[in-house]
């Protein structure tokens, strides 16, 4: 019998829950690397027309990208809602291929109208229809090995932003279409990989599991999860990460480029290398530690998530105040370390208080909630950095890593056991 047909019949191979991470970490690779483009190639979008770019303010470069996280926000609730109800399998389709027709489109672009189109609506939608039935779907594979495989599916994530910030800004440099020419590649890159996901990606092999959720009401999916106040203040917390997240990753190469006269290769490269490599390491270790000691230790996934927001925050600050590139490189390192192993237990920690059922409507919301916070991002530090300069930006978003820390410490302390109890029930 073919794994398509062992699929539907809940039976698959050993081997096949490994493949689908495999499967959805190109994926991932893809939807995050598409997005690190704009952030690397910002400066020359921002150049004028007669220097091949579209001349748009520091307010308008980060409106195009607070658009893109808003829209994400806005529809990612409905990709929750219907990946607890739908084929996941078409859903994850859908979304790799609408995203990367959005980033093709993008290089097409001719100014501000048609980035916020292209950019801001098209890929935004589309990214926000693949977290939560990936994850969803992993889930459902990868009972006790799920933090492992998390873990490795947000590498993913980190090798995507740390190829496109080197690999886009090379594009930008070495092809007549300049800035255009990664999100051309990239995107038809990306239909590709729809094909192939059409060919070899399968869904649940638990077809009861599916069959209860279709029956389950909207009303029941809200009130477990309204109800569950340690998965609330996750999703704040989540909320304050995210603010950080999209902020750094908008107008760090910008920084660069002005504080330390970087190229835009150059400062595409460095300001994800140091931080992800780091991240890489952390998110790896944390998935595979917390996977271990989560039968002795219930609270330890809700523990990894604070010791990453409060031990990172610090570096988030020392990052913008050195007068060494290397000191800065330093910084970024330590401040990805701490950000993965806040990363590896994301949403392996809300998985622990949500039950199976509602699990993709949860990362739905907690997605919604957390990007349409972090969507101000790019707008207020572009409009920071007109009155006070990037720097000030920049470090002020310590003061949001350190919130969402402190808003964990209290749902671990408060809740979490009473909320963990009723999800096992």
């Amino acid at each position: 019998m073919g794994q398509g047909r062992l699929a539907e019949h809940g039976q698959v191979s050993p081997s096949y829950k490994w493949q689908l991470v495999g499967l959805l970490c190109v994926a991932f690779f893809l939807n995050q690397g598409n997005r690190q483009i704009y952030s690397t190639v910002l400066t020359q979008i921002k150049a004028s027309a007669s220097a091949g770019g579209l001349g748009l303010s520091d307010v308008q470069a980060g409106m195009v990208a607070s658009v893109f996280i808003a829209c994400y926000g806005l529809c990612v609730p409905l990709a929750g809602f219907l990946g607890d109800r739908l084929r996941r399998k078409w859903q994850l389709l859908f979304s790799v291929l609408v995203f990367s027709i959005g980033t093709l489109l993008t290089g097409f672009g001719g100014g501000l109208v048609s980035l916020i189109l292209f950019y801001g609506v098209v890929f935004g939608a589309g990214e926000a229809f693949y977290y939560p039935p990936a994850t969803s779907l992993m889930s459902q594979f990868h009972e006790k090995s799920r933090a492992t495989a998390f873990s490795i599916h947000q590498a993913a994530l980190y090798v995507g932003i740390m190829f496109s910030g080197y690999f886009s800004g090379y594009l930008s440099r070495t092809f007549s279409m300049q800035w255009r020419a990664p999100f051309v590649i990239f995107g038809a890159a990306g239909i590709l990989w729809s094909i192939v996901l059409l060919v070899f990606l399968r869904d649940t092999p638990n077809q009861k599991a599916a069959g209860v959720a279709a029956r389950v009401t909207v009303r029941e999916t809200l009130g477990h999860i309204l109800g569950k106040r340690s998965a609330l203040m996750l999703a704040v917390a989540f909320g304050c990460m995210v603010y950080v997240d999209v902020g750094f990753k908008t107008w760090t190469p910008t920084f660069l480029i002005e504080k330390f006269g970087f190229t835009p290769e150059k400062a595409g490269f460095s300001a994800v290398f140091f931080h992800f490599v780091c991240a890489f390491i952390g998110v790896m270790a944390g998935g595979r530690l917390t996977d271990r000691l989560a039968a002795r230790r219930k609270t330890i996934r809700f523990e990894a998530n604070i010791l990453g927001l409060l031990l990172g925050a610090p570096f988030i600050y020392l990052m913008t105040h050195g007068t060494s590139e290397w000191f800065c490189f330093a910084m970024l390192g330590l401040f990805g370390l701490f950000r993965g192993i806040y990363d590896s237990n994301l949403f392996a920690s809300l998985f622990d208080v949500i039950k199976p059922q509602y699990r993709a409507t949860a990362t739905g919301l907690m997605l919604s909630f957390a990007f349409l916070v972090g969507s101000f991002s790019p707008t207020v530090l572009g409009y920071l950095k007109s009155r006070f300069g990037l720097s000030f930006g920049l470090a002020s978003l310590s003061v949001s890593y350190l919130l969402g820390g402190v808003i964990i410490l209290a749902a671990c302390t408060l809740f979490f056991n009473k909320d963990y109890e009723g999800s096992k029930a």
